[in-house]
């Protein structure tokens, strides 16, 4: 009998091939490769929905999508979930992988129903270049205090109107956002950045990327980002971090799904 609640699947993916993960026409995205798997799959059309947004060249270790029947509630298929990782994986890219596929509630939304976001940005800073690390890491090749950043990096946490941090021309009209934690620490000669918040605004992590560099390289000092934060101004943040060290890295939601 056919189950035909909706399907969520967890997925990972390398972003560097593709314009980010929302359809866009004439580029490739992930989204766009989803569909027609998905066609394959189950042979109909399908609306795929994302958990977020990403940008070109933006890599995910932990991504949420919703999959339905175009047109329906949910997704009528006899293959049971736990078959859909293998089965979908034989139609997709091999830079795009489905790790987990559960059953949830046809009013279930991936993106709306989202509680937290983590991301992590990585930077190698050795000023050799590491050619395993291109386009999966910022290659910036200054030597970073990841201490200081790391001191400076707390400032972001709480309940911030982070309008200095949201890309130039967003249309986005609400700057609060709540950042849960942050991190930066060194590992295996890169400096990772984590931070986990409620949501994020368009390059609102790489901007704070950009933004601890000058503290990393001692320019700038930790508590200059809570003067940042409390300007709320683009102009007075730093640059934004190249895209290809970004990773969406968990995503969090009420129900654990893929914990079970």
């Amino acid at each position: 009998m056919n189950d035909t609640s909706k399907l969520l699947l967890n997925i990972s993916f390398v972003g560097t091939a593709y314009s980010g993960y929302q359809v866009q026409k004439g580029k490739p995205t992930v989204q766009a490769a989803l569909n027609r798997a998905a066609v394959d799959l189950f042979g109909f059309e399908c609306d795929v929905v994302g958990c977020s947004r990403t940008d070109s060249g933006v890599h995910a270790k932990t991504f949420c999508v919703a999959v339905s029947q175009k047109g329906a509630h949910g997704l009528p298929s006899d293959i049971p979930a736990a078959a859909i990782p293998k089965a979908m994986n034989a139609h997709l890219p091999d830079d795009i992988s489905v790790n987990a596929a559960v059953r949830v509630a046809n009013d279930f939304h991936p993106r709306y129903d989202v509680v937290s976001k983590e991301y992590e940005y990585l930077i190698c800073d050795d000023p050799i270049r590491n050619p395993f690390m291109e386009n999966r890491a910022w290659q910036y090749g200054k030597r970073l205090d990841a201490e200081k950043m790391n001191f400076a990096a707390q400032y972001f946490c709480g309940k911030h109107d982070f309008s200095a941090f949201m890309a130039a021309g967003s249309k986005i009209k609400e700057p609060i956002r709540t950042v849960f934690s942050t991190r930066v620490a060194r590992q295996n000669g890169t400096v990772i950045f984590s931070v986990c918040a409620d949501g994020f605004l368009y390059h609102m992590v790489r901007i704070m990327v950009g933004t601890l560099i000058p503290i990393g390289l001692e320019k700038a000092e930790p508590s200059s980002v809570c003067e940042i934060i409390a300007g709320a101004q683009r102009k007075n943040a730093g640059v934004t971090a190249p895209a290809c060290g970004l990773y969406l890295n968990r995503v969090t939601y009420r129900e654990s799904f893929f914990e079970k």
